[in-house]
């Protein structure tokens, strides 16, 4: 019998070793892995996976050499060319091996050797759940699935959580926000929008991945010969490159693809429709009115596309009643970094320009440590003691962790948007106060020409065609825009941390019937450097519903919610605090027109008049979690 200071020990052996090895496969070439993997591991390939409509899925499975079972088992499913492994799935693939798992990847319907209809994050809750049913029939199964994968490869995770499937032992969503249609205030439909503002780089990755005149293979090719042929051709289809950072201002935007000559498709249908269309209920998007059934590991990042939903489908899956194991065992981990970018996470990160200093984090460690608890059955290798929330607090540069997100510690603390008129550009008088308006201050205008937006600089973003670069920036070159509301407060006696969610309230009018307003968080340093922290946007029509959206009246003022800026960050003592108001962050985001027309399928555009009021009466502010320490 072991004792509970050697099974310590035991348990932090067995961990250093599992970093040991992750850390040697990390530095592996992908020939390297791939060698690797031939060596530990035998592969059925391009094998035909049935549906429960026929279409077979392309599905390569590696199993430990020589193991007949009963074997763990991880599912990488993926729309996007990894037949031939490479980057992060071979060396997965191969770390999974290694611990006695068996390693699938299964490409999505409609995608190089798989069957059937494309439909963007693959039929989760048929194809997600048939998949799983036959895995669990396998005889080398011991019934027990874990699914993994990044982005595209987590997204289709979501809305197969809510089926329960019995085999679904475990998952790690890394970076999935785009598998969410609604959650909470958020309405962003996969990341097509923001506020109700399409995003741009949806436009720009369906370009590269939605090709509904595919080559396919004959469909009575027999297994033997379909391996075969994976060997030497991909189906891999070579589009005309695109200049994005040109095409990005072609409008209508709804014809932004088309222009290029592609056949009508999924952004098209997609376009069509507002972010309150029932439309969006039909796919794969995880909605926030299903239910909940699978311990999760989540890894999310603070400079990624879609932070704010990721967090608050956490926040849900955690306190969905309809399994308490499930919901009891939620577990997120937050990074400093870009768009699934954990591997990197390290000694001296930068995200952007901004120096993190040391962001290391076992992100495989901790993977395979929680599998083995739900497909193993090893408790201690992921101790229920672990937190359930751990993240990175820039500025401070440290790990930090909570029972619940935001920390409870975090207290709400409003900053008011305050000025004598003449809030434009950093060289303004716009003041981010402690202290309320005392009584009529005048309004802050500004001209808004969607002709000349103001252009995106970092921020959180992904997948865009290069026409955005993530990661925090210094702001000032847009902030010396005359377009631009700036607002900043005195140099912070003592540091100040901000942790969850921070939400701002604008009272604002235009000449327009519609217009976008953009808020951004922004961190300036002692050197006068504007670090961009977060940012977020509302188009004004979906300021009460966006069900039901309405066209404002010129001059009336209203008071707009946009969706919260989701952080972590200590504000350095002598920094200051800043927040920038505008109408366009472009190309991020599609420019609105300002016509309160059918915005995506127009082409000629209005100037608008627009201004944030901050009296008395009708003042505008941010509220900041604070975490008092």
């Amino acid at each position: 019998m072991k004792t509970p200071l050697l099974t310590t020990l035991l348990v932090a052996a067995l961990a250093a070793a599992s970093a040991n090895s992750a850390q040697d496969l990390s530095r592996y070439s992908d020939d390297g892995l791939r060698a690797e993997l031939a060596s530990i591991a035998d592969a059925d390939t391009a094998l035909l996976v049935p549906m429960r409509d026929g279409v077979g899925l392309s599905t390569n499975i590696w199993r430990p050499k020589g193991a007949s079972g009963p074997l763990p088992t991880i599912l990488w499913k993926t729309p996007y060319n990894e037949h031939v492994l490479r980057g992060t799935t071979a060396r997965f693939a191969a770390e999974a091996v290694r611990n006695g798992y068996a390693f699938i990847v299964q490409n999505e319907r409609g995608r190089y050797f798989s069957q059937g209809k494309y439909e963007i994050l693959g039929y989760p809750q048929t194809d997600g759940y048939d998949t799983l049913s036959w895995i669990a029939k396998q005889p080398w199964s011991n019934g027990k699935v874990g699914t993994l994968g990044c982005s595209s490869s987590a997204e289709w995770q979501l809305a197969l959580a809510a089926m329960n499937h019995p085999a679904h032992a475990a998952m790690v969503p890394m970076a999935a926000g785009a598998g969410i249609g609604k959650v909470g205030p958020f309405w962003e439909q996969g990341n097509f929008f923001t506020g109700g503002v399409p995003r741009t780089l949806f436009a720009i990755w369906m370009y590269g991945v939605d090709n509904p005149m595919r080559a396919e293979l004959p469909q009575d090719l027999n297994g033997p010969m379909r391996a075969r042929i994976a060997r030497y051709n991909d189906l891999d289809a070579k589009k005309p490159e695109v200049e994005w950072k040109k095409h990005i201002w072609h409008l209508p935007y709804a014809s932004l693809l088309s222009s290029l000559g592609e056949p009508p498709a999924t952004f098209e249908s997609m376009i069509a429709r507002g972010p309150g269309d029932v439309a969006w209920k039909n796919g794969g998007l995880y909605d926030d009115s299903m239910g909940w059934g699978v311990p999760a590991l989540w890894f999310n990042s603070w400079y990624d596309v879609s932070i704010g939903p990721n967090m608050a489908l956490y926040n849900h899956a955690s306190s969905v009643d309809s399994d308490r194991e499930a919901s009891a065992n939620q577990y997120v981990v937050v990074g400093p970094n870009p768009h699934c970018q954990f591997a990197r996470l390290g000694k001296d990160y930068k995200v952007g320009d901004r120096a993190m200093g040391d962001a290391s984090f076992p992100v495989d460690q901790q993977i395979f440590a929680f599998f083995d608890r739900w497909l193993k059955n090893q408790p201690k290798a992921f101790p229920a003691t672990t937190p359930h929330v751990r993240y990175f607090t820039m500025g401070a540069n440290r790990w930090q962790s909570d029972a619940q997100w935001p920390p409870k510690a975090a207290q709400p603390v409003r900053m008011y948007l305050r000025s004598n008129g003449n809030a434009n550009s950093m060289y303004g008088d716009g003041v981010l106060s402690f202290e309320a308006p005392r009584g009529d201050e005048p309004k802050d205008s500004y001209r808004y020409d969607p002709a000349n937006p103001v252009q995106t600089i970092g921020g959180g973003d992904c997948c865009n065609g290069g026409v955005v670069i993530p990661g925090a920036f210094d702001q000032r070159p847009i902030e010396s825009r005359h377009d631009v509301l700036v607002y900043t407060s005195e140099p912070l006696k003592e540091a100040m941390e901000v942790t969850g969610f921070v939400d701002a309230v604008l009272k604002i009018s235009s000449s327009a019937r519609d217009t976008d307003f953009a808020v951004k968080l922004v961190d300036v340093d002692t050197d006068g450097t504007a670090w961009i922290i977060g940012d977020t946007m509302l188009r004004a029509r979906y300021r009460d519903s966006y069900v039901k959206p309405e066209v404002m009246q010129p001059g009336t003022i209203y008071t707009l919610k946009p969706t919260p800026i989701t952080t972590s960050i200590q504000f350095g003592k002598g920094h200051r605090i800043r927040v920038e108001i505008t109408s366009s962050n472009f190309p991020k985001f599609a420019r609105n027109l300002n016509t309160g027309g059918p915005n995506e399928t127009e082409s000629e555009a209005v100037v608008a008049d627009n201004a944030v009021h901050h009296s008395l009466d009708a003042a505008s502010y941010i509220e900041l979690p604070v975490v008092k320490h």
